[in-house]
């Protein structure tokens, strides 16, 4: 295989305004079914039923960390840094292109629903028998493996997998900044450009010269920002807790012998059993979201439920908890349980926590997990040490117990209740919540 193309190909993007393609792997590797099938998995899964313009896909955004990725690496080059091993340039874009490769459909959703792990199958793909695991071989028989390793961040030069991923790498500048304009928000908003002006290649790893440190104090303030009014939105940790039960609930069914009116390959092997490469494959949003069409019409009135929930949007309404203890859970449990509402499925209790940033622990443990500043005189300095900024974001768990719960069923035994647990969802019945998008 060449490695130059040539003419250069060109994609138009909001984001980055074009993404440029030079390399024939990358082009070969951008055509294969397994990473067009990105178009089909949405980058922020459930986001879509909050912020109606989050409808971007897995595949924008991979080619959007590809394209940061070959800045950086462009810029290295033409300063010629000595620490950039310049022969990792092809393992670090493919890399960089194919890190969401596994993703399956709603992403992190089905990913808890069936304890699976994106990355494991991104590296079972490369690996596999697949067109991108052939486009890969092309450049050598041990190729797939050193991109693989980059994925599974064990690869023999941390320089790259640092590039790729990190506290600053190429995968969370492009969704900060996708996702907040596919959203309509402005929290994501950075200045990329000055931050990869400000990268440097150094003792093994990408570290950010100290002039830039205001530039990483903001991009850390949006990533704050981004988490807690994007990612974490009520709305959207509802829709999510709803999908999550109708994978739940459907699997039991499978594991009961419930006969489905429809079935469709690949879902029997994902309910009963581990799925082979080409199977996993088959699964993206269409699909899943056509049997939940279908599985509106099921006996089962649970699964029903839920699926007719979910594609209409009648989310489950939420109320907020200071704090929950094991002992206050049970007890709510077991109160629904006796008042006719399923315990399991009629109550979810949910608590995001986020780390902006991990702080500077002097024993070095995190030290791939830090952001480092480099001075004048070479030295380095953990950003938390030099910034007051990042310093008060570091390390916070804020944010407050959420239970969620089906309004128009609890409504209708919420005098068979005790009463200070009738109290506790009557306080988030005088709002109507989860009817606007915001």
């Amino acid at each position: 295989m060449r490695h130059r193309l040539h003419e250069e190909k060109v994609f138009k993007d909001p984001v980055h305004n074009y993404v440029h393609v030079q390399d024939e792997i990358i082009w070969s590797l951008i055509n294969t079914s397994e990473f067009q099938r990105l178009r089909r998995i949405r980058q922020l899964g459930t986001s879509y039923l909050t912020f109606h313009g989050a409808e971007h896909s897995r595949f924008s955004h991979s080619l959007g960390v590809y394209e940061i990725t070959r800045q950086i690496i462009s810029q290295f080059e033409r300063a010629n840094y000595p620490d950039w091993p310049q022969e990792e340039r092809l393992v670090a874009l493919c890399a960089a292109l194919l890190h969401d490769l596994g993703h399956g459909p709603f992403s992190h959703s089905i990913e808890q629903a069936f304890n699976m792990n994106h990355e494991d199958w991104t590296c079972k793909i490369m690996l596999g028998d697949t067109e991108v695991g052939a486009v890969l071989r092309q450049m050598g028989d041990d190729f797939p493996k050193k991109v693989a390793a980059v994925i599974r961040k064990d690869y023999e030069h941390p320089i790259v997998v640092n590039l790729v991923s990190s506290p600053l790498d190429a995968d969370r500048m492009d969704y900060l900044l996708r996702d907040a304009y596919f959203t309509g928000v402005n929290y994501g908003t950075i200045d990329m450009d000055r931050i990869l002006r400000m990268l440097r290649p150094f003792q093994g790893r990408i570290v950010v010269k100290e002039s830039g440190m205001h530039a990483v104090e903001d991009y850390l303030m949006s990533r704050y920002q981004m988490y807690w009014q994007v990612y974490f939105h009520p709305v959207t940790r509802s829709s999510e807790i709803i999908l999550r039960q109708i994978f739940r609930r459907a699997k039991e069914l499978y594991a009961e012998g419930h006969r489905f009116a429809f079935l469709p390959e690949p879902l029997p092997g994902l309910f009963g059993r581990d799925l082979t490469v080409r199977e996993y494959l088959l699964l993206d949003e269409a699909l899943v979201q056509t049997a939940f069409m279908q599985w509106k019409n099921e006996p089962d009135e649970l699964l029903s439920d839920l699926c007719t929930r979910f594609l209409d949007r009648k989310l489950y309404k939420y109320v907020e908890v200071e704090s929950l203890d094991l002992e206050m859970i049970d007890g709510i449990r077991q109160a629904f349980g006796k008042a006719g509402l399923h315990p399991e499925y009629d109550l979810e209790i949910d608590f995001p926590t986020d780390l902006p940033y991990d702080v500077f622990r002097p024993d070095g443990e995190l030290r791939d997990k830090q952001i480092l500043l480099l001075d004048r005189q070479d030295r380095l300095r953990e950003i938390s040490e030099v910034s007051d900024i990042v310093r008060s974001i570091s390390g916070l768990h804020r944010g407050k117990f959420h239970l969620y719960f089906p309004d128009n069923k609890l409504m209708t035994v919420i005098g068979r209740l005790p009463r200070e647990i009738a109290e506790i969802f009557e306080q988030g019945n005088s709002q109507d919540q989860l009817t606007k998008e915001e």
